[in-house]
């Protein structure tokens, strides 16, 4: 009998295209484990060791709720995740997913959050070390004074997330 990803512990990805860039997806069997812009304009790469398989149904999954959500049809993402890290940033990440749809916290706002109250900049590096953008929503966190500050995937990024979110407001044409 064929192993599948469960048994061999196997990562599956691809590469999905948004209105953002490409997205790079990774799953074992079971979770999705990285969800990740390309860093300037490169694209991003999947590590050595995975496997090319678009058609594994939860990315296949993914995508749809991708597209969704980048059509405005999808608030909320029901994907199993395993985020790797360690307890602070799995805390840090916890807490961005309480984050609703189109609303913003600040850095000390979340470290508050976790019951970490001063340790706001250590949260930000926690959010810098988040694999699965958008589905854990680090884009909704922004700096004390409501400015946009920190994402590893580009503040212009960031910027387009909260707007498609209505947690900005539209530019004037």
């Amino acid at each position: 009998m064929p192993k599948d990803a469960t048994d061999t512990g196997q990562i599956f990805y691809t590469h999905l295209e948004t209105p953002l860039g490409p997205l790079l997806a990774a799953a074992d069997a079971e979770a999705l484990v990285a969800l990740e812009f390309g860093a300037g304009r490169r694209p991003p790469r999947p590590a050595s060791d995975w496997t090319a398989r678009p058609s594994s149904p939860l990315l296949r999954a993914t995508a749809a709720q991708l597209a969704g959500y980048f059509a405005g049809r999808r608030r909320a993402f029901d994907l199993p995740l395993r985020p790797q890290g360690t307890p602070f940033q799995l805390d840090a990440w916890e807490a961005l997913r309480r984050i609703p749809y189109g609303e913003t916290r600040s850095y000390g706002e979340q470290a508050t959050a976790i019951g970490r109250t001063g340790a706001a900049r250590a949260v930000g590096a926690a959010n810098a070390r988040n694999r699965l953008v958008i589905v854990i929503p680090c884009h909704r966190v922004i700096g004390g004074d409501g400015s946009l500050t920190g994402f590893a995937a580009g503040l212009s990024r960031k910027q387009a997330l909260l707007r498609l979110e209505g947690a900005l407001p539209r530019p004037l044409p």
